[in-house]
């Protein structure tokens, strides 16, 4: 965040700083993002703000899950499962119609696209109850239960 953050201050856009530093606007947007950087990455990026690089380095180290606690690590873990299924429906959304369409041209006799709905339209309701948990059987709470059961701590 930090690199955003004096990249706005130096005022430049990413593909200046990425020709400044000589880094890919791939990178520089990867590391903007908080992804984890190259030592060398960093070196060019201290070079062109003229900070030190252990600030540099320092912010783009993520807090690893180790050190998560459970309810950072289900929080993440929660995000990333919405994110997942968010993603399946977009595709399942773009890629029915477009089956529907294939198959009205290549065979309008025959709409076997239907089978394709029904079948992956399934899977995604399953998708969606797993991931917002509306029948919650095994649900954080339980599962928090069990971790701590098993490690022998009461509650």
């Amino acid at each position: 965040m930090i690199v955003r953050k004096l990249r706005l201050q130096k005022g430049c856009s990413q593909e200046q700083l990425a020709e400044m530093s000589g880094l890919s606007v791939r990178t520089i947007q990867r590391i903007e993002r908080g992804k984890k950087a190259g030592l060398e990455s960093l070196k060019s990026l201290a070079a062109v703000f003229d900070v030190e690089l252990s600030n540099l380095y320092e912010d783009t180290e993520m807090k690893s899950e180790e050190t998560m606690t459970w309810q950072e690590q289900r929080a993440l873990e929660y995000v990333r499962d919405v994110k997942g299924f968010y993603s399946s429906l977009v595709t399942f959304l773009i890629v029915v119609p477009a089956l529907f369409l294939l198959n009205y041209f290549v065979t309008p006799g025959y709409f076997w696209a239907w089978w394709v709905l029904f079948g992956w339209g399934i899977g995604i309701v399953a998708h969606a109850l797993s991931v917002f948990e509306l029948f919650a059987f095994f649900d954080a709470n339980w599962e928090k239960k069990q971790v701590e059961k098993r490690l022998g701590r009461k509650l």
